[in-house]
């Protein structure tokens, strides 16, 4: 009960920050996820270098991260021009060079994992961004249905697979996760999407609302289960404490990181 108390009430204080940092504008915007991205960066270094043994500069590896997220969101807000972007590759630069004057083993493993948190975080992050300037000005609707239909998927998938779950999902993966979660997590979320269909009438129609939804859904699911199989790998139950009751920040953005750019890829080119 205790558990249930604390995942209850720092669950609510993520929806709230979240929810309060997109309705707010686009720099409330940049500024918590870019707090997200440094967080989640740092997590998953950390992470790796207990489970393997690598060594990350993490705080070269966060700055270079964090300085691309922010370089994409401002190119989006039409403040910074896209050639900002290849500053980042100072960073990596940096990072391997780096390898060349330290003396610490496995320089490889080093550098894959350090792109690795760049490719895997960041760039999903920046897609994220992205959603909150689909037209020319930064408008909320997107980014918050997006998020919106995600924690709906979860709370239905929860409730339903807890209750009615029998037929594990991908269990060498993730063994709690059931088939039946997915379907009664899907339905909420499509009958979410019409009610923002009725609500914002002049952003999509019904239709792409409800692609939307399944877009959403399936690859976050992908994304959870993206997750679930690099903990897996690494024999860890939570990718850290930083959320109580909740584990890791990446298990909070888990499902954003392969459901942005697939939305995002959803507006660019099937819309």
């Amino acid at each position: 009960m205790k558990n249930l108390t604390i995942r209850t009430i720092s669950g609510i204080i993520y929806v709230a920050l979240i929810t309060v940092a997109i309705l707010c504008g686009p720099y409330s915007f940049a500024a918590i996820f870019g707090t997200i991205t440094c967080l989640a960066l740092w997590e998953f270094y950390r992470l790796l270098e207990k489970t393997t043994g690598i060594h990350v500069d993490k705080p070269v590896a966060i700055l270079g991260g964090l300085y691309l997220f922010l370089a994409g969101f401002l190119n989006f807000a039409g403040i910074w021009p896209i050639t900002f972007l290849s500053l980042w590759f100072l960073f990596m630069l940096y990072l391997l060079i780096r390898e060349l004057y330290v003396t610490k083993s496995n320089p490889l493993h080093n550098i894959a994992y350090t792109f690795l948190g760049q490719v895997y975080i960041v760039l999903p992050l920046i897609f994220l961004g992205k959603l909150g300037y689909i037209g020319e000005h930064y408008s909320p609707v997107y980014l918050m249905s997006f998020f919106v239909l995600i924690w709906i998927y979860d709370t239905g998938a929860f409730l339903v697979g807890s209750t009615f779950g029998k037929h594990r999902l991908m269990e060498r993966i993730s063994p709690k996760k059931s088939i039946e979660g997915l379907i009664g997590g899907l339905i909420l979320s499509l009958i979410a999407s019409v009610v923002i269909s009725v609500l914002f009438p002049d952003q999509l129609t019904l239709i792409q609302w409800l692609g939307f939804a399944l877009v959403t859904v399936i690859f976050g699911t992908w994304g959870d289960l993206v997750e679930s199989m690099f903990k897996r790998s690494l024999n860890v139950k939570d990718s850290g404490n930083m959320i109580p009751g909740h584990g890791g920040m990446l298990d909070r953005i888990d499902s954003c990181l392969l459901a942005a750019p697939a939305v995002v890829i959803y507006f660019l080119f099937v819309l």
